[in-house]
């Protein structure tokens, strides 16, 4: 413990990251697994739907007066003014060969991520404050980018929170590891739970109270489905939550990713991310059909009652512990073993008895994680509507699946579709085997498979493709 605390003074990290850490690292040296077993949980079987609140809030009022948790009326006006919109903007993009803020990526009508974000900010003429929490790694880019096409945003007092870092433990030694080579890999992120610490660390919460700030809606810059929802805002703002969740209806595409369930011994809702499962549990995980909903990190936070509790908990909250099993040079598998210690942003829903979860459609989770899903995003199967929303334009979302050995990187798939997507606005599925050529006037319809296995680039000729196999 005196090794990691050196490391961490040496590194001049808030006091605030400082305990989070150690509060994790307390719980590695311990022998806690961080693992939820599956005869702890018990399913969340029903929750209410954003469609069902709609339709509350309608026959409740009719207008535009919602209540504000402490039993006083305000109007959504009222409220948008008390709240900031907080984008998570960490992410390099490395998975689809950028080197650059992953938001910076044009992915509509030739705007950006951040482009797109900032649009649907500012159609709210409300004065809803904007935050990006950066990463070392996403920052500078980031911020020039606002320079140029934002500058007004970019000047903007607390626009950005530094997410911090976390010493990577040897799994030997249980100490701080070292790696003389190149000491940067000696750290690692510290998950987006990070949120939190950085919030206090940097005095941003207090400030944002101080200016009569009380709500912070929060999501990934890459979930182009994370807009502002007044319904949402209203719902939340009356319920006197401290947390609330959006959730989705799993599908068998989302078996892998972290659920939604209840504690037994507390009936607590808790998030259990797939490293926390144990290995012979991993079956039920994936049953889609008894863990029904899966967390979207579209998240709610009632600023003052985060407050209270990070105060209450001396200064932290007490998220359970991710231990990943890594080496520290990810390159190197044959580098020494160190364990990453990581929180998640959604697992601050077992902080908080009120906390609450609400049903959302799937369009509030459309994020960008590979080349596939942009290339379905660029197509004509998404409008970009007149506030700056992104939007199915279909009856069901296309699912793609390019060939990851050819449309893996972002540079490889542009060159690979000269002349954009294809038409994917009747498109129930596509996938492409070896490198196609898209180079416009063409769509697809229902389920097709674009088969190319000379090895050699070839065009898929113009046209419209329906329920079949092309091979090249």
């Amino acid at each position: 413990m005196e090794a990691v605390r050196e490391k961490l003074q040496g590194a001049e990290l808030s006091e605030a990251a400082t305990k989070a850490f150690l509060h994790n690292y307390g719980k590695l040296e311990g022998g806690e697994s961080g693992l939820i077993p599956e005869h702890d949980i018990e399913a969340v079987s029903t929750l209410p739907s954003l469609a069902e609140l709609v339709e509350q809030r309608q026959s409740d009022d009719g207008g535009d007066g919602v209540g504000d948790g402490d039993g006083s009326a305000t109007t959504t006006r009222e409220l948008l003014s008390k709240t900031i919109v907080l984008k998570l903007n960490g992410g390099l993009g490395t998975s689809m060969g950028l080197e650059k803020a992953k938001s910076l990526l044009k992915v509509k009508g030739g705007r950006t991520f951040l482009d797109l974000i900032a649009d649907q900010i500012s159609s709210l003429s409300s004065g809803v404050r904007f935050v990006l929490m950066n990463s070392f790694s996403t920052h500078e880019d980031t911020i020039e980018a606002l320079r140029q096409s934002r500058p007004e945003i970019a000047n903007q007092e607390d626009l950005v929170l530094i997410q911090s870092k976390s010493p990577k433990i040897d799994a030997t030694t249980m100490e701080p590891v070292s790696h003389p080579k190149n000491p940067d890999l000696e750290w690692c992120p510290p998950g987006h739970g990070d949120i939190y610490p950085s919030l206090l660390g940097t005095g941003m919460l207090d400030r944002l109270l101080d200016k009569g700030f009380k709500y912070a809606f929060v999501s990934n810059s890459d979930n182009l489905g994370a807009v502002l929802s007044t319904d949402l805002l209203g719902h939340f703002a009356s319920s006197g939550s401290a947390f609330m969740m959006e959730v989705a209806e799993r599908t068998e595409a989302d078996k892998k990713g972290g659920h939604l369930c209840r504690r037994k011994e507390d009936n607590q809702l808790i998030l259990r991310e797939s490293a926390m499962c144990p290995e012979e549990d991993k079956s039920k995980f994936q049953d889609v059909s008894t863990h029904r909903y899966f967390n979207t990190n579209n998240l709610w936070l009632d600023l003052a009652q985060l407050k209270h509790k990070m105060d209450e908990c001396g200064g932290m909250l007490p998220l359970p512990l991710i231990k990943n099993k890594k080496t520290v040079d990810p390159r190197d598998s044959s580098s020494t073993p160190v364990y990453q210690l990581e929180t998640a942003m959604g697992s601050a829903i077992e902080c908080f008895p009120n906390a609450a979860a609400v049903v959302v459609p799937r369009s509030r989770f459309s994020p960008v994680k590979t080349c596939s899903d942009l290339f379905a995003l660029r197509s004509d199967a998404y409008n970009l509507t007149a506030d700056f929303r992104v939007e199915l334009a279909g009856a069901a979302v296309p699912v793609v699946k390019l060939d990851d050995a050819h449309y893996k990187h972002v540079d490889k798939m542009e060159r690979l579709c000269p002349g954009g997507s294809p038409s994917l606005i009747e498109c129930k599925r596509l996938t492409v085997r070896g490198p196609v050529i898209f180079a416009g006037s063409t769509a697809i319809k229902g389920e097709c498979e674009i088969v190319n296995d000379t090895g050699e680039p070839e065009e898929l000729p113009p046209g419209t493709y329906e329920d079949q196999t092309v091979e090249l």
